[in-house]
């Protein structure tokens, strides 16, 4: 009986770390309105987009939504622990717009970008820099030696009715434009 027992609790644990093998990589999109989704539903928000071409790509990927309106990065490192789960292994950081427009020098939005992008590395989880519209942060992501994606969808066509935020098509493009440094990110973090 004891020999069953034994034998009961190591296909468990079998079990048990197989599951943990092939538990889905887990994405976190961290930013502002633009990851949020703002004036569109959650499902055609950036980060529901990007888990479903990714689905489609055959990647077992969990994509969650941390984006919040109106948020900053003083906002973001405040709110950096809650926002950034334990099993997170990919970071999609996207923030700076509304700083400038509240008065936030250029010079503390990238202060700020690092900080966080120093916190998610230290954590080892891989992080892709999103600039997005007028937000140009190319030389952050050289800084803090991160792969950058810089959003372009700014036809009209593409703007929620507020002429600002995208519209479910404006996220589509740029789901297409981030894919390329996302795959890589992946391959990256499942790569033993």
């Amino acid at each position: 009986m004891q020999h069953l027992r034994a034998f009961i609790a190591g296909i468990i644990l079998l079990l048990a770390l197989n599951a943990a093998v092939q538990a889905a990589t887990h994405i976190v999109a961290f930013g502002d309105s633009n990851t949020a989704g703002y004036l569109v539903a959650r499902n055609q928000a950036y980060p529901a987009q990007l888990q479903a071409a990714l689905h489609a790509k055959g990647y077992d990927v969990v994509v969650e939504n941390q984006g919040r309106n109106g948020d900053t990065t003083a906002g973001a490192l405040e709110r950096f622990d809650h926002a950034i789960g334990p099993d997170t292994k990919i970071a999609l950081v996207e923030f700076g717009i509304n700083d400038i427009r509240r008065g936030v020098s250029m010079a503390t939005v990238r202060s700020r970008l690092g900080e966080i992008i120093h916190a998610l590395r230290a954590r080892h989880i891989e992080v892709l820099l999103i600039g997005s519209g007028p937000m140009k942060l190319a030389d952050v992501a050289r800084t803090n030696n991160v792969p950058y994606a810089q959003w372009n969808a700014s036809a009209k066509q593409y703007r929620a009715r507020d002429g600002h935020h995208l519209n479910a098509q404006g996220y589509a493009v740029v789901v297409r434009q981030m894919l390329p440094a996302i795959e890589m990110l992946i391959k990256r973090v499942s790569s033993p």
